[in-house]
């Protein structure tokens, strides 16, 4: 199972800042020979005037954030607390009919208004429709990344949110994902499986350039020898999961 979606920032009383970090100019490929990855412009946070928000369209997408969240955030719970597995499909069963009513409406709501900043309808109403399509199949999710990503270039979408929709399109595919953000909670060890990285020994550098943190406050339980130890296990999980998509 994928859980947590990363940290991000709270929100002050007027103002959100934005922290930009500029790649230096060098060469693309003198750049990547050096490194081993690209850099962009990072958008840690927004900086808009709450006070100035579509209130309507605010408490809207409030409500969508609520009702993606709620039901996730008890089958979490309940999974760690070994619940009846009848008890898990139930709830699984009400997600996934209110991820299918919520995505209609969200792709109704992007088709009329396109790709919102947090001007438009709050922190987190952007979160909103962000988490709904993150939580759609891999075709959706395909085809709403390259609006996500040219929302991040104008400051409408974090970089740590496109850093987890590249990972979970990652693995849909069966492929290693360069960040981390994706893991499987395996209850009869009571651990997380972290999926196949990209580069293990990069993995820090590539989440900082994405506004992540470190994963060692990311999942409590993560090290590298443990994720070394379960990395077996761990491509079998990426097999599965490559060919339920």
């Amino acid at each position: 199972m994928k859980l947590p979606l990363g940290m991000y920032p709270k929100r002050g009383k007027s103002f959100h800042t934005i922290t930009i970090m500029k790649s230096k100019k060098i060469s693309m490929l003198t750049f990547l020979l050096l490194t081993g990855w690209a850099i962009s412009a990072q958008v840690t946070s927004y900086n808009y005037d709450p006070g100035k928000i579509n209130k309507e369209q605010a408490a809207t997408m409030d409500s969508l954030y609520q009702e993606d969240q709620q039901y996730r955030q008890t089958l979490v719970k309940l999974k760690k607390e070994n619940a009846p597995q009848n008890s898990l499909d139930s709830l699984a069963a009400i997600i996934k009919n209110k991820d299918s009513l919520n995505l209609i409406f969200v792709e109704k709501w992007i088709d009329k208004h396109g790709w919102p900043g947090p001007e438009g309808v709050g922190f987190q109403g952007v979160q909103a429709l962000f988490l709904v399509i993150q939580h759609a199949d891999l075709k959706i999710q395909k085809k709403y990344y390259p609006l996500i990503k040219k929302a991040e270039s104008e400051s409408k979408m974090l970089s740590s949110n496109v850093a987890i929709m590249e990972d979970r399109i990652a693995v849909r595919e069966g492929r290693n994902q360069p960040y981390g953000s994706q893991f499987y909670y395996d209850a009869e060890m009571k651990k997380n499986i972290v999926y196949p990285v990209a580069d293990i020994e990069k993995l820090e550098q590539f989440r900082k350039s994405m506004g992540l943190q470190p994963m060692n406050e990311y999942l409590k339980d993560w090290s590298v020898e443990a994720y070394k130890l379960n990395l077996m296990y761990a491509q079998k999980l990426l097999d599965k999961l490559k060919a339920k998509h």
